[in-house]
């Protein structure tokens, strides 16, 4: 049985490594890493994913060589510029997560620009994670939350899941019901911390350049194939 997910976040694994494989220099797997994420974009449209967030650019990235959080950058602002036509024509809306007052002019800007001229779009929902920590996210919210509890419009005692979660990012979007991971690596390295409570989670050793439309169904009969209990004993 396969099932989509509502809501599929992706830690995008492995560029470096399939680079080093061939010979090339991180940046060639990192370019290569674009092409997949277009199949997958398409993939998830084409098969009703409502939500695809995907891990692109960490807050712990930018301590990378400076050299190849610059080839990064253009290669966003690239990508971006390249595919806004193909995005509308799919009826996909560009969002972000993250904090984009830190990343640079022309990259925020291009950014910005994708998500103006798709914001009236309707179908799949693409979230970039960019300049993104969990811990950072959660940090934040607590501080909304501690400066509404200091200026009275909430109390302490009124603080709970629902409304602490209204503090973070994309507080409109349901939690992700399935998170895969490529590359071979078997940890979430700082991604949803608390939207990832309760998704299943899927590691592949496919690294991301090679991640296509087969994988991506293998995730998806598997996920197809669980039972999510929440926490809760299910009847017979």
């Amino acid at each position: 049985m396969s099932k989509a997910p509502r809501h599929l976040a992706v830690i995008m694994d492995g560029n470096g490594r399939w680079a080093k494989s061939r010979g090339f220099d991180r940046t060639a797997g990192h370019r290569a890493g674009t092409d997949a994420t277009r199949r997958i974009v398409r993939a998830c449209g084409e098969r009703g994913v409502e939500h695809l967030t995907l891990y692109t650019f960490s807050s712990e990235n930018w301590q990378r060589p400076p050299l190849e959080v610059r080839a990064i950058m253009s290669l966003l602002i690239e990508m971006v510029n390249r595919e806004v036509d193909d995005l509308n024509r799919n009826n996909v809306r560009l969002r972000t997560i993250g904090d984009l007052s830190v990343m640079p002019e022309k990259a925020r800007e291009a950014i910005e620009s994708g998500m103006e001229r798709t914001a009236g779009n309707t179908g799949l929902q693409l979230h970039l994670a960019l300049s993104y920590g969990g811990r950072q996210e959660i940090l934040e919210g607590v501080r909304s939350m501690a400066r509404a509890a200091q200026t009275g419009r909430i109390s302490p005692e009124e603080i709970n899941e629902d409304n602490f979660r209204r503090s973070l990012y994309a507080a409109d979007v349901p939690d992700p019901d399935l998170m895969i991971r490529t590359g071979g690596d078997h940890r979430i390295s700082n991604f949803l911390l608390w939207q990832l409570a309760y998704a299943e989670l899927w590691f592949s050793d496919v690294l991301w350049p090679d991640f296509d439309e087969t994988h991506l169904d293998e995730a998806f009969r598997d996920f197809g194939g669980r039972q999510r209990r929440y926490g809760r004993v299910l009847e017979a």
